[in-house]
């Protein structure tokens, strides 16, 4: 549910990302939990009148359904609708092939095309000067959430792993929730106050009980790309940059 991304002078074409180093020394994310999930997919248009109401785009891949490889889920009457993934076939897609990760996610920050964002991401980011990202604070072409890894739990104890690709949903500043140490809760108000969207593969993955809802409840944490343990999240693993034409 991210925005549009804004003209800048940024590549046309992903290019491979900075070095993502683990941290020395090595910390620890903050749990988030009780957290509304609702589900989105690559190609899901669910409100055209909205700036973010189309997932051909992300807010930091302004091809993202070209780059992904077309329509996360199955085409029917000319629309792109999502799935029923199941754990025989990795929760991956039973229609296309993908070209990126399909376990994705969004979290409501946006540091590239977010004034607020964009502003506060060097200050609010824990691992903006962490080894391999110091001093990328001005770097346009650059997004330090983009790719990141996240430890996702669900309510029937199923622990998955996904990689942002996007921001929302609703908010896209809410530093407060996304890095916070406080168990804040999200600032969002619309899709059951959700704080999160996932992929369909994480729907799959962590046993939601509605394909596009907003009654699950997840708990979560960001991770270290080191501390992500192989499974069918590390089978294809998005490396792209940031595209905005």
């Amino acid at each position: 549910m991210g925005g549009t991304p804004t003209a800048s002078a940024a590549p046309s074409r992903p290019v491979a990302p900075k070095r993502n180093v683990a941290p020395l020394p090595r910390r620890t994310y903050p749990w988030h939990t009780g957290i509304v999930s609702t589900t989105f997919w690559v190609g899901e248009i669910f409100d055209p009148t909205a700036p973010d109401g189309s997932q051909r785009i992300s807010t930091y891949d302004a091809r993202w359904f070209e780059h992904y490889g077309g329509c996360d889920g199955v085409v029917v009457a000319g629309k792109c609708r999502t799935e029923r993934r199941t754990a025989a076939g990795g929760w991956f897609p039973t229609r296309m092939t993908p070209r990126e990760n399909p376990f994705y996610l969004d979290v409501p920050f946006d540091d590239l095309n977010d004034p607020v964002g964009w502003e506060s991401r060097c200050r609010v980011v824990p691992w903006a000067d962490d080894p391999g990202y110091a001093g990328l604070c001005t770097d346009r072409s650059f997004s330090y959430l983009k790719n990141r890894w996240v430890r996702l739990v669900g309510q029937n104890g199923a622990t998955c792993y996904g990689q942002v690709q996007d921001a929302g949903p609703g908010e896209y500043h809410d530093a407060a929730y996304v890095f916070g140490h406080t168990d804040a809760r999200p600032a969002n108000r619309r899709y059951g106050g959700a704080g999160m969207d996932v992929s369909p593969a994480l729907n799959g993955c962590l046993g939601f009980a509605e394909l596009d809802g907003d009654m699950d409840r997840i708990r979560w944490q960001f991770v270290e790309a080191s501390e992500v343990p192989r499974g069918p999240w590390t089978r294809l693993v998005t490396t792209s940059g940031v595209t905005t034409d």
